[in-house]
């Protein structure tokens, strides 16, 4: 029974490679759910779920590390997915967002970061090689903190990537000017079992596991 019982667990892997070998994709999938879920039940960003309903596509970054002594940098691993003409949410395709600073910095950081994608343009941008925030002529990126409602709604309105972040630890907060956004190909591949391109995932709706329904549904703001 035990061997029968592992065969049958060998098989399941084999004809799921995405949800059964990519532990770490996954795990980051999950973690994007939880940082959602985070934004949807802060009590400081009452509109989430207004903005949330209107998005073109939303940046999860479970976790963005920020450390260094005099020089300091930031990074993590994020998921990107878009809303399709149906409504429905794709697929994510991951992404790795990263930045290089100099100062006096002491100490480290660790944030949740969201970004509410607004407009087709700042997806396109997205669903480039690569994104370079305060780079992108025309793209407004409105950053919001702890103090979410002190944001204008005229702000909001006319924003193309609306950034909202939870963070703790020495610093203040976080700036995403500067920073680079780019797809994570060797995740997305090992995630969907095969080279696949983000527009592949966000445009023309080819990604598909099952590990992430989930965090589909809970995009689906009511």
């Amino acid at each position: 029974m035990i061997a029968m019982a592992a065969l049958a667990a060998v098989s399941v892997a084999l004809m799921m490679p995405g949800a059964a070998r990519a532990s770490e994709q996954q795990n980051l999938v999950e973690e994007a759910r939880i940082t959602l879920d985070h934004l949807q039940h802060d009590q400081e960003f009452g509109t989430a779920k207004q903005l949330l309903r209107k998005a073109r596509a939303v940046l999860i970054v479970p976790n963005l590390i920020k450390a260094g002594f005099f020089f300091g940098g930031e990074g993590g691993d994020g998921v990107l997915l878009a809303r399709s003409g149906h409504g429905t949410w794709t697929d994510p395709a991951f992404y790795t967002l990263a930045s290089a600073s100099f100062g006096l910095q002491i100490g480290i950081q660790s944030a949740e970061v969201i970004m509410i994608i607004e407009s087709d343009r700042a997806l396109k941008a997205l669903e480039a090689d690569q994104f370079k925030f305060g780079a992108q002529a025309g793209i407004a990126v409105v950053t919001l903190g702890a103090a979410a409602q002190a944001a204008s709604s005229t702000a909001l309105d006319t924003a193309d990537i609306i950034v909202w972040s939870s963070a703790s630890g020495a610093y203040a907060g976080i700036t995403l000017e500067g920073s680079l956004v780019k797809p994570r190909d060797s995740y997305n591949e090992a995630y969907y079992g095969r080279p696949i391109a983000v527009r592949e995932i966000l445009n023309m709706n080819e990604g598909h596991n099952p590990g992430a329904t989930g965090l589909r549904a809970a995009l689906t703001v009511r």
